[in-house]
């Protein structure tokens, strides 16, 4: 059966700034590229997950997105004259789509209602995506999220209704424990419930499964496993690194300095997105690395922004690809995205991100 989800933010914060050629100098060493998982899972966490060919596995939400874009400055307490459009979207969603356009076999596992928004993303996702993992409810909506943006493409409020992803529970997981065992890589957002996330974390370990955690707000970050040994990748924004380390990044080192705290909380990848300042990488072994973001005039829309770096540092971590080429490639499929009016934008491909990634670095990429 096919079902849905709902997500509820996206990384915004990846948006502005310039992408210097002096940032292709510095180096960052032993980044963890175990992004593999046994044909045959044992119980034995030493037990190397080889076998490439089985699918990533997206976890959390599907919904329906809802953007009404302000024809001017917006005015509180009264009427405020709008466009609107309707998309498909979701944070879990939409790394499947981006990474399935990426040539990954992808199978998205989340919660949805027995209704027409859930046939408009099935119809919208399935080319991507394997669906059938997904439960729909029979009394419950398939999720939603409207966002207002003002006339500069930027978003002042969003509104999610996402009661539904508290239905992505341990059980539902465990209904699906063969094809999660075969996983190369395991992907979860924030939208999933605090034991569901817990629960994956020691699934992954257990099966010495790659997992990859995407937060999608601030008030969600108590979602965030107990133990963050398990986390290959956490990819997450400033406001929300401050709201769970109780921090303020102020500046360069204060920044760093998150970077570091994530680090020791156990996490092995962190990348802590900041603005128009760009990205910070860290690894397990205390190097750090600052990347620029790429220069964006023109912002037609945010939305699915954070999800398309996301998936590109994913799907570049799993081909292997140097460190210089994982974040650069995130950055710039957040970069395209951010100047097309879709969450996913329609060109990419493997082919299309590395034709961009050459224009925007002008250099030739191997």
């Amino acid at each position: 059966m096919r079902k849905i989800t709902y997500d509820t933010s996206y990384n915004s914060d990846l948006i502005v700034g310039s992408l210097s050629s002096e940032s292709k100098t510095e180096s960052i060493t032993d980044m963890e590229t175990s992004n593999s998982s046994n044909v045959k899972a044992t119980k034995k966490s030493s037990t190397a997950n080889t076998n490439q060919k089985l699918p990533v596995i997206c976890i959390g939400g599907a919904n329906i997105d809802r953007k009404l874009y302000v024809k001017q400055e917006i005015s509180t307490g009264t009427s405020n004259p709008v466009t609107s459009s309707k998309t498909i979207g979701g944070v879990a969603r939409n790394i499947a789509e981006n990474l399935g356009r990426l040539g990954e076999d992808v199978t998205l596992i989340s919660v949805g209602g027995d209704d027409i928004e859930w046939k408009e993303i099935d119809l919208v996702s399935s080319p991507f995506m394997n669906l059938e993992h997904v439960a729909q409810l029979e009394h419950a909506a398939t999720g939603s999220y409207t966002a207002v943006l003002d006339q500069h493409g930027d978003m002042k409020i969003a509104l999610a209704d996402m009661d539904i992803f508290d239905e992505i529970t341990p059980e539902l997981l465990k209904g699906n424990s063969d094809i999660l065992k075969q996983a190369k890589c395991i992907i979860i957002d924030l939208n999933c419930p605090r034991e569901t996330v817990d629960f994956l974390s020691h699934f992954t370990m257990e099966y010495n499964i790659p997992f990859v955690v995407i937060p999608v707000s601030s008030p969600k970050m108590d979602r965030l496993p107990s133990s963050l040994e398990s986390v290959s990748w956490l990819i997450v924004n400033k406001d929300e690194t401050e709201a769970f380390l109780d921090v303020t990044i102020k500046n360069m080192e204060d920044w760093k300095r998150a970077v570091k705290s994530w680090l020791e909380l156990g996490v092995k990848n962190v990348i802590v997105t900041n603005g128009a300042e760009g990205v910070i990488l860290g690894n397990e072994n205390g190097n750090f690395r600052h990347y620029p973001a790429v220069d964006t005039p023109v912002v037609v829309d945010v939305t699915g922004a954070g999800d398309s770096f996301c998936a590109a540092v994913i799907h570049s971590w799993i081909q292997k690809k140097d460190i210089d080429y994982i974040i650069h490639s995130g950055l710039v499929n957040s970069h395209k995205t951010i100047t097309s009016k879709h969450t996913v934008r329609q060109e990419l491909s493997a082919k299309q991100i590395k034709i961009d990634m050459e224009e925007i670095l002008n250099e030739k990429i191997s």
